[in-house]
């Protein structure tokens, strides 16, 4: 336990000793400064001595807890703890094992009575505490921000430490399994980017899908109700008028081929649509992720829901996606996401302990 201890305590200070440590956690310092010179009065919007008058963005219409929850929930996880400071954080850590793996460094490590698998582990987990001690250092200050302007002190909020280290975790063991197999920081930088844009890819994808293949369905029942509700009704209860063919016999051709396209292409949507939701269930959510600790943050601070400006106005396709994407579970966002993790570090170990230094 003395020794694992050594070790991740040397691991960490390897990554705090570089200037990109420093550097994160000043901008992360900048972006909650600039969340606190945000205010909201009775008249509009106030940024440090300037006064912005708007008549629909005031504390009349906004409450000022309510409104400082929603810049967080925008601007700090949407923006800067999803995106700008997970790079900055991959960058960061990106060299952890092509360094170690150098000649000399892991020499030193190898020469010791220590197990390989327990000194890679270590140093994966000493990875993870850099983006910990990142998220945990913005969410305390917004949460100052919160309590001393908004009035409102929400523990809600520390929610978003333990999901967004669980979001880098996917992204950093595919970058730890790049840098083993490559020894190169660069390459297992680059490579986790452009994984990364896959990710994200795919998942456009697959909602792209399921808005197309939602809207047609729902195109399609509407245009049965409407044939429905043109249809000839019979003279009397109980006998059919036959002297006018039925709907389907007086169906020209080129209507029934123009119905039988409609359902080739709606196989082949649902076909396409399948494929890429098996890709995306076998791949992390990164995205689902984000918007699972958005809908978290909703329910344990109380922070209002993100909902469209227009929803009762929206069209039952419209909401049904909305209410699928919505009811995602746990089980299917974090759950196989960690199992792509957990494969991952299993190859990438595998890798490490078996090569030849």
């Amino acid at each position: 336990m003395t020794q694992t201890c050594a070790i991740f305590l040397e691991a960490y200070r390897s990554l705090n000793s570089k200037k990109l440590f420093w550097i994160t956690l000043v901008l992360s310092g900048l972006v909650a400064l600039c969340f606190a010179a945000v205010g909201l009065n009775e008249h509009g919007l106030k940024i440090l001595f300037w006064q912005f008058d708007n008549e629909i963005i005031n504390s009349k219409q906004i409450p000022v807890d309510q409104f400082y929850k929603g810049l967080f929930l925008q601007i700090g996880i949407g923006t800067w703890l999803s995106w700008i400071a997970s790079i900055l954080a991959l960058i960061s850590t990106a060299g952890i094992f092509p360094d170690l793996m150098t000649a000399g460094s892991i020499d030193l490590f190898v020469s010791k009575p220590i197990g390989r698998l327990r000194l890679f582990f270590t140093e994966y987990l000493a990875g993870l505490l850099f983006a910990a001690l990142q998220v945990t250092i913005f969410t305390v200050a917004c949460f100052l921000v919160m309590g001393l302007r908004g009035g409102v002190w929400e523990p809600g909020l520390f929610l978003a430490v333990p999901i967004v280290v669980c979001f880098f975790s996917y992204l950093f063991s595919v970058c730890v399994f790049l840098g083993v197999a490559t020894r190169s920081t660069i390459a297992a930088l680059l490579l986790t980017l452009l994984f990364w844009f896959g990710i994200w890819a795919v998942g456009t994808a697959e909602r792209t899908l399921l808005f197309f293949k939602t809207m047609q369905h729902h195109g399609a029942s509407v245009a049965a109700v409407q044939a429905e509700q043109n249809r000839p009704m019979p003279k009397s209860r109980g006998v059919v008028d036959r002297s006018k063919p039925s709907p389907r016999a007086d169906r020209p051709p080129a209507a029934e081929k123009e119905a039988s396209k409609e359902e080739n292409e709606s196989a082949a949507l649902n076909v396409a649509y399948n494929i890429f939701y098996g890709i995306k269930t076998a791949l992390p959510k990164t995205t689902d992720t984000i918007e699972l600790l958005e809908r978290s943050l909703m329910k344990a601070a109380k922070l209002p829901q993100s909902s469209h400006p227009e929803e009762k106005r929206m069209t039952a396709a419209q909401q049904e996606i909305i209410d699928v994407l919505r009811g995602r579970s746990i089980a299917w966002v974090l759950g196989t996401s960690l199992g792509f993790e957990a494969v991952v570090l299993c190859f990438a170990a595998l890798v490490f302990c078996r090569r030849d230094y």
